[in-house]
């Protein structure tokens, strides 16, 4: 998870040690599901990304299922494109319950923010960017997940070229029979970036995150 992600504020909870390892520093993200804060490995004595489940939504049974699915699906991965999972903590803070997935922290931009600043691309980065994404599409394809939400704003990019996808949240086995968690009338993913299959609700393959890949990189 990028350290430098949009989104950073000032730290809605007082520190705290999770699993009595990870100490919390700072928040750096927040999306609709989760915070994303800076921590330090107090056993490892390094610096990790920590996704917590907003406190609003970590009562609701199914969401909280679908984040410690995520930890599961991409602790089975091992790729150099894909941000690797550590841990997964559930317990208690300031009275509530959270769900917390500790994760590679990547010093960098997500793709939004590149295309933010820059508006357009060079061809040899646009290809670089789309050859690590299908590589780390690819791994996880043959792991046998869909990632159905690759979007700019789940790659993320170092200063020294390296490129990493993230944000397995909404990931499906692509020999699931539906148990994904998911409401029958519900589309998983952003808009923006769903393939056609994924719009009708219909079985999804690896195929549907190369079309997602291809929008981007258009």
């Amino acid at each position: 998870m990028s350290s430098s992600s949009s989104g950073a504020g000032p730290a809605p909870l007082p520190p705290a040690i999770l699993g009595q390892r990870y100490r919390l520093e700072r928040r750096l993200a927040q999306g609709g599901m989760a915070e994303v804060w800076l921590a330090t490995d107090l056993s490892l004595t390094r610096q990790v990304a920590v996704k917590l489940l907003k406190p609003s939504l970590a009562a609701d049974p199914v969401l909280a299922e679908r984040f410690r699915r995520e930890a599961i699906a991409v602790a089975q991965l091992s790729h150099p494109n894909i941000v690797a999972v550590y841990d997964a903590i559930e317990e208690k803070i300031g009275g509530e319950t959270r769900q917390a997935v500790v994760m590679q922290l990547v010093n960098g931009k997500s793709l939004r923010q590149l295309l933010d600043e820059q508006k357009r691309l060079s061809p040899d980065l646009t290809m670089h960017i789309g050859a690590c994404v299908a590589a780390a599409l690819d791994s996880a394809h043959r792991s046998g997940l869909v990632h159905r939400d690759v979007k700019p704003g789940n790659i993320l990019v170092t200063p020294d070229g390296r490129v990493l996808l993230t944000d397995f949240g909404i990931a499906k086995g692509l020999d699931s029979d539906g148990d994904d968690l998911t409401s029958p009338n519900v589309m998983m993913g952003t808009a923006k970036y769903l393939s056609p299959e994924q719009v009708r609700g219909r079985r999804l393959d690896g195929r549907a995150d190369l079309y997602s890949l291809g929008l981007e990189t258009e």
